[in-house]
């Protein structure tokens, strides 16, 4: 390939230089033409008339003849018959340059002429109309056409310099008519010829390039695949005998058999008399972390990684993501009309995920890559939306009838006095339709969203401590077992896993009691009689009980993780705990990273550390609750916006007969509908359940202080062209 990027730039740097100076004797004959067509033989045979021995009337004659084009005194001679006579007789001729200059030269041109000849000279000009390409620079400039007379040599090399330093073009004029046509018919043939070529050249390179472009991708392929393997090959290292490469790499257990196939494959198609030899290591070091995914969770992993890839054999966030980041989104987003259009543009990325995928999308990039997000997102807002009975904010009686009704038929005072329950039951499936647009409606939904906010919002933290146990059982870590699971469940439930009770109690009972003066004299008065407030029998003992277990769960997480690690260092370091030698250099190894991490131990870094960690628990059990609330702000924010959108541009613009009206007030509504609610909110609660993701869920358990596993690929590069 080298070869023949080589030819193919020798041959193209050829036809470029070939070019130039086909294009430079192009212009100079373009302007040669120019020189011979303009009409500058009147000024010619002016000149000869100071030849004393062309002095006669029939060269007169001519000269009227040939000066049609200029004004009588172009054709009157340069010195009258009593100046001829101050004149020395001479017998020689006057001398003359033609040529073409810059347009914008040639006042400057003249005058320096003028001064340099000291006024001994005739200069006279004709203007071309056309712009003239350049033969020096190749580019198109307007241009004149000059004559110069003059007499004697140092004239002429005054001349010719003051010439080249405008850039000015000179070209030689015959005074002979004959020779002038002649030179004409041979500077078209020439052109003609010049033409033909640079066509040729012009097709010949243009052919080229499409056969460079043609294989140029191609060709940076193999770039970049001997550009790969040429890094690999740097990471290898040389054998003390300096007769084979030793390669220490990491492969997933799974695939532990296709690499040995792969290796024997290559033995034998290379034809090489050593055969490749595969052997496992025992390693002190962090394998990377591989997660197989694909195209439908490749999305939800990559939310995960983007705070931070897990270490090896971490609980991976990502398997619960798939349901609870559409789900909490959807609660933020909960309208199943909006969720059919959010569905309608996942399945149209989806559909077209081939043709799409193929095309640089840019700023689109992203929101293709997840678009099986956007699926689970769409179908669960359409759920929610079903629970909330909202489409584009107006409810449906999709499920039954509604159990309530006004008090007269109109309903008119349903947003003032209320409803009457007109038999017993509840609504099937949701809320019930009615209490959209009553006067209850606010206070009910209000109560309704913030309690459900909560409760999942304490169940997904739950679920984050559960899966720290998971953590500390596989790591074989029962000190975080006993002393950070076991007192973080215990303050979270005695606290908000308590409220969470209590919320479910009174929405089975039908209870009225005060949630918020429950929680808070449980922490003023806890053994005090809540009267109205109570939900069961013995709360207050229960309450009593569960606040001295909050209590008592915060030193438990403080005190005996630090002292026992001190307490297994001294131990270590007096002897009174011996290791096992090992048999093999990677047991050996383990040791000395254990003894390692021994000395290193620090007793008052280890308990500020797990101070910091337990005030951010306690502290963050509150702010983490509090920040689930955000699902009931955005979802009654979303509603509201609908619902203005709907009542006060659709409805209002509709109330109108002009048509006019009327149809602005749908182009109103759709745009703000798209611009606002489906594109500004989809964001808004995406970027919120993302935060819910990262801060109140997996920073219960997740570390994220890993590394990710990137195989040496070349099908990547292909897929990458």
């Amino acid at each position: 390939m080298q070869v023949k990027l080589r030819d193919f730039e020798a041959e193209l740097l050829q036809l470029h230089s070939n070019g130039e100076i086909l294009n430079q004797s192009y212009g100079e004959l373009m302007e040669f033409q120019l020189v011979l067509h303009k009409k500058l033989v009147v000024y010619f045979k002016a000149g000869r008339l100071f030849d004393s021995s062309h002095n006669n009337k029939n060269e007169s004659r001519i000269l009227e003849e040939d000066s049609v084009e200029y004004d009588e005194s172009s054709d009157r001679p340069l010195l009258e018959e009593q100046e001829m006579q101050v004149i020395p007789s001479s017998k020689r001729r006057l001398g003359y340059i033609t040529g073409l200059v810059a347009q914008v030269k040639v006042c400057s041109f003249e005058r320096y002429l003028f001064r340099a000849t000291r006024g001994n000279m005739l200069f006279k000009q004709a203007p071309v109309n056309d712009l003239v390409l350049d033969p020096t620079t190749g580019e198109k400039v307007q241009k004149v056409v000059f004559l110069v007379f003059f007499s004697g040599e140092w004239a002429h090399s005054k001349i010719m310099k003051i010439c080249e330093s405008f850039g000015a073009s000179c070209y030689p004029f015959p005074e002979e008519r004959v020779i002038q046509e002649q030179m004409k018919s041979e500077v078209a043939s020439r052109l003609d010829e010049l033409n033909a070529t640079l066509e040729a050249g012009i097709r010949h390179r243009n052919t080229l390039l499409n056969t460079i472009g043609y294989q140029l991708g191609l060709w940076k392929l193999i770039v970049q695949k001997e550009k790969a393997i040429y890094h690999i090959l740097n990471m290898l290292n040389v054998d003390v005998t300096r007769k084979c490469l030793v390669a220490e790499a990491w492969c997933p257990t799974a695939a532990k058999n296709q690499v040995q196939e792969a290796l024997k494959r290559a033995t034998l198609d290379t034809n090489s008399q050593v055969g490749v030899i595969f052997h496992e290591l025992k390693t002190i070091e962090s394998p990377p972390t591989y997660f197989k995914t694909n195209r439908f969770t490749s999305g939800f992993q990559e939310i995960v990684d983007a705070y931070g890839v897990a270490r090896y054999q971490e609980v991976n966030p990502g398997v619960f993501t798939i349901i609870t980041f559409p789900f909490l989104f959807a609660v933020m987003f909960g309208d199943w009309g909006h969720g059919l259009v959010l569905l309608l543009a996942s399945l149209y990325l989806i559909f077209n995920e081939r043709k799409l995928g193929s095309k640089k999308l840019d700023d689109l990039r992203m929101a293709f890559e997840g678009r099986y997000v956007f699926l689970l997102m769409s179908v669960f807002s359409i759920y929610t939306g079903f629970i909330y009975n909202e489409f584009f904010s107006v409810p449906f009686e999709i499920f039954g009838a509604s159990t309530y009704k006004c008090t007269n038929p109109s309903c008119r005072d349903a947003s003032t006095k209320g409803l009457i329950k007109a038999h017993s039951g509840t609504y099937p499936f949701g809320v019930d339709p009615v209490w959209h647009g009553s006067r209850s409606e606010l206070p009910f939904l209000n109560s309704l969203k913030m309690k459900m906010s909560i409760l999942l919002g304490v169940t997904q933290m739950m679920l984050g401590i559960i899966l720290s146990f998971f953590n500390a059982k596989f790591f074989s870590k029962p000190l975080d077992i006993w002393f950070q699971f076991v007192p973080q469940i215990l303050f979270l439930g005695a606290i908000f896993g308590y409220l969470s009770l209590l919320i479910v109690i009174k929405w089975c009972t039908g209870s009225r009691a005060d949630l918020y003066h429950v929680m808070i004299y449980m922490f003023l008065s806890p053994s005090a009689d809540l009267g109205e407030n109570t939900l069961f029998d013995g709360q207050s003992s229960i309450q009593v009980f569960l606040l001295l277990l909050a209590v008592i769960a915060v030193p438990w997480m403080l005190l005996p993780k630090p002292l026992l690690l001190r307490k297994q260092h001294f131990k270590k370091l007096q002897g009174h705990m011996y290791n096992v030698l090992g048999d093999s250099d990677s047991d050996s190894a383990n040791l000395e990273h254990e003894n390692k991490e021994d000395s290193e131990f620090e007793f008052g870094e280890v308990f500020v550390h797990q101070l910091i960690h337990t005030i951010e628990f306690v502290l963050g059990a509150v702010s983490n609750t509090a920040s689930y609330l955000r699902l009931w702000a955005l979802s009654l924010a979303h509603a509201q916006l609908s619902s203005v959108f709907y009542e006060k541009v659709l409805l209002l613009s509709w109330s109108y007969e002009n048509i006019l009206i009327r149809m602005l007030g749908v182009i109103v509504f759709v745009s703000a509908t798209m611009g606002v609610l489906l594109l500004m909110e989809t964001l808004s609660a995406f970027l919120h359940a993302l935060r819910l993701h990262w801060v109140e869920f997996q920073n219960k358990f997740y570390e994220g202080s890993g590394y990710k596993f990137t195989p040496f690929s070349l099908s990547e590069l292909e897929d990458n062209k």
